[in-house]
This record gives structure tokens, sequence and C-alpha cells, in this order.
């Protein structure tokens, strides 16, 4: 089995991340995910190892794209108002901070969490 070296600097970009970067109950980790067909978003709290909050988009008819991306961080903010969480530490996992990874952080903002 050949190593992708794109996959391979994304796992060393976000090894090099988490070790700056870790979650708690008061101010979790907003980690980003994405697939050719759907967003992934979910606030997790690393004292405890556990997920306080996960939205994505794979349910809806055209996910994977910058308005649905929008749209999960927008979700997610709301989800994150119901638990009480304002602020968070944003997680890029890797990628660049461009595209649908911007959409996710700018609704987020919009929705009102704080990072």
């Amino acid at each position: 089995m050949t190593i992708n070296k794109k996959q391979l600097g994304r796992d060393n970009r976000k090894r090099r991340v988490r070790a700056k970067i870790s979650g708690t109950a008061v101010r979790p980790r907003l980690c980003v995910q994405r697939t050719l067909k759907a967003n992934y978003a979910k606030l997790i709290d690393d004292e405890t190892g556990k997920t306080l909050v996960a939205v994505s988009d794979i349910k809806e008819e055209k996910g994977g794209n910058l308005d649905s991306a929008k749209r999960v961080g927008v979700k997610l903010a709301e989800e994150a108002k119901k638990e009480k969480i304002r602020t968070c530490v944003f997680d890029r996992s890797g990628y660049k901070y461009h595209g649908r990874v911007r959409a996710i952080a700018e609704g987020a903002r919009e929705g009102g969490l704080k990072f």
C-alpha cells in the first residue's frame, strides 16, 4: 500500500496543531472535518474525551458545498447555545483555512460562538 503524500502532510499538520490546543468543558475544541459528500463539525471536551455537540450536513440533499458548510456552522452554534457553550477553540484539523473550513467557522461566529 502506498502512502498518499497529501494525506501524510495533512496528518503532520493535524498532529502539530493538536499538540498546541486542547478543549475543556468551559471552552471546548471545535473540530472540523470535510469529505467529498459532507461537512462535519463537533465540539469536544478533551479532558473527559467526550463530544459535547456534533453537527453534519450528511442528510441534506446537496451537502459538501460552501452554503451547506455555513449552515453546519450556524447549526453548531445553535446547538452549543442549548448546551450553554459560548466560546471554543478552533481546530481546522490540518486543512487550510479557506473554502468550506472557513465557511463553517464564519457560520459558527454568526451563530454566536466566539473563538
